[in-house]
């Protein structure tokens, strides 16, 4: 298994709490994803954590992406997105995949943003598990200020479920 997240401030607390995994800080966005990942063995579980922000889910917040979307025109959703998802798992939330910092949009279920998933499921490995940590509501500020520390027991202890259960 492979841990894959995107920051510096991802991989410290990562380091700390997944010892006998290995780590890959790609950094933000496709390009990085794409140079950091396309050489691993496709064959591996991919285990994608990181820092999200939502529209509606509060700050803090550790959820299961269930379905991965790209997102290019905020206005566009449904047309744009709904139907050029991947499926991850039967629970959990949408997450969207963008290339900027996403600041609003006209969603009306909770859903979260990223810069990395879609990328990272798209490069065909065999299985990919994403947690996300809910950084903030939309708001550059917000997630500036996020302090991080005490919600990564709440993930390390869903992950440690999920991978022991399977």
């Amino acid at each position: 298994m492979l841990i894959v997240l995107a920051t510096n401030e991802e991989f410290e607390c990562a380091s700390k709490y997944f010892k006998d995994y290995k780590i890959i800080k790609t950094g933000v966005g496709n390009t990085n994803v794409i140079s950091s990942l396309v050489n691993e063995n496709k064959d591996q579980t991919i285990i994608n954590i990181g820092y999200a922000g939502s529209n509606f889910l509060p700050v803090g917040e550790v959820v299961k992406v269930a379905r991965s979307y790209n997102f290019n025109h905020p206005k566009n959703v449904e047309i744009d997105c709904k139907f050029h998802g991947f499926i991850l798992d039967k629970e959990g939330v949408d997450c969207y995949t963008s290339s900027d910092f996403v600041l609003s949009c006209d969603l009306k279920e909770p859903v979260v943003f990223d810069m990395e998933l879609n990328t990272i499921i798209a490069l065909g490995f065999r299985k990919v598990i994403s947690y996300k940590i809910v950084s903030d509501n939309l708001n550059i500020e917000e997630y500036e200020s996020f302090n991080e520390a005490e919600v990564w027991q709440e993930l390390v202890s869903k992950i440690d479920k999920e991978v022991n259960d399977n």
